[in-house]
């Protein structure tokens, strides 16, 4: 096929028949780049023209018109303003007909269609064969998922244990598997591959260990673990009864606590009531009950006092005649200070008659003091002085 062809191209130009054989390219339709490595796009052309080529590097995404990336044109190379300007260029020298392209530290927004286009001054093509175009997509390693427990790990109880990453492209699919104390592997239904959920029922102390995910896709994988430990029902009794009785003995020490306060309290309060009690109703201390006997007891007092007063003066010389103080009897009369000298005492009243006492004429005062009579009228006390023996002692 070749050499026909190139028969029919050397005939044609025998002929004077112009013939196009300018034709681009591509080395696949599709290219693959993890982000943040370089991407290559192969594309090459043919031309028996020895002219130099305008090439012309265009990128489409989405819904935008394509926009100019890289261009050659009179062997100058221009990069167009745009994100790649610093990443993008040609791979090869240009007149090697080699215009791959390649995009380095490549981005997720880096995807889309790339197409190039190749002129020649004395060189056609047919229509569609000089242009070349190649799809790029830029994957994405997932991230590291985050790994939950729903659910609370009892003997019989259901769980569920979650994996998910905020970020991959294309989006990565998730399996579980348990590593630690026993390796096993899950399938579904029990797990689910895309939403990366595993469900455990009917658990048991032997499901217990460490499990791990793994986020994967096309550009990487990345995993995460986490601890299942199945509890018993008897413990978690034993712990709520623990934490039961602790706070009773809490309970009961606070309100035994309170009573003591209480009776403490109330017993203050019942002792300062009574002294408060005492205070107001206390009565006015009265008169001996000695000093209101008849005038017969106080004479007789008053001679036993006057009987032991002279030996007393004896003994006592060095004492001022103010011990022997005056007597003022019951009845109001006034007795001066015994006698010195064992000198009779002072004529005592006649006896009661018929247990009625006589009357007597008070004495007269000595002067300068009042006369008893008026002592009393003033709201004078009679007041008894205790005798005493001749050790000193009362009698």
């Amino acid at each position: 096929m070749g050499a026909l062809r190139r028969a029919a191209l050397a005939l044609a130009a025998l002929l004077g028949v112009s013939s196009a054989v300018l034709e681009v390219h591509v080395g696949t339709d599709s290219v693959f780049a993890v982000e943040g490595q370089q991407a290559v796009l192969p594309v090459w052309y043919t031309s028996h023209s020895q002219e130099k080529p305008y090439i012309l590097w265009l990128l489409h995404k989405g819904n935008a018109g394509p926009f100019q990336i890289l261009k050659y044109l009179d062997g100058t190379v221009k990069v167009g303003e745009t994100d790649l300007k610093s990443r993008v260029g040609f791979l090869y020298p240009v007149l090697t007909h080699n215009i791959s392209l390649f995009i380095n530290a490549t981005r997720e927004r880096d995807s889309g269609q790339y197409m190039c286009t190749v002129n020649v001054v004395d060189d056609g093509a047919p229509e569609g064969r000089d242009v070349g175009v190649i799809n790029l997509t830029v994957l994405v390693p997932p991230a590291v998922p985050a790994c939950q427990l729903h659910g609370t790990p009892t003997v019989g109880a259901n769980v569920t244990l979650s994996c998910s990453s905020k970020k991959g492209k294309p989006s990565p699919t998730y399996q579980w598997e348990r590593t630690d104390p026993t390796p096993q592997v899950f399938f579904p239904p029990a797990q689910d591959l895309t939403r990366g959920t595993l469900r455990l029922t009917n658990l048991s102390l032997e499901m217990s260990g460490l499990y791990v995910c793994t986020a994967e896709n096309r550009a990487g994988f990345e995993k995460c673990s986490i601890v299942l430990e199945v509890q018993s029902t008897s413990t978690k009794a034993v712990i709520a009864g623990a934490v039961l009785g602790s706070l009773g003995a809490l309970a009961t020490i606070i309100f035994f606590a309170q009573r003591v306060v209480g009776y403490r309290r109330k017993k203050r309060d019942s002792q300062e009531e009574g002294a408060n009690e005492i205070k107001e109703d206390a009565v006015a201390p009265k008169t001996p009950s000695w000093a209101r006997r008849p005038a017969s007891d106080t004479i007789s007092k008053t001679s036993t006092l006057s009987s032991i007063a002279g030996p007393r003066d004896k003994l006592y010389a060095a004492r001022p005649p103010s011990d022997t103080a005056s007597i003022l009897t019951a009845t109001g009369s006034y007795r001066g200070p015994p006698p010195r000298g064992g000198g009779r005492p002072p004529n005592l009243p006649p006896p009661a008659l018929n247990g009625t006492p006589r009357r007597h004429q008070d004495p007269a005062a000595p002067p300068g003091s009042l006369p008893p009579s008026s002592l009393a009228r003033a709201g004078a006390v009679p007041v008894m002085v205790p005798a005493q023996s001749r050790a000193g002692s009362l009698v």
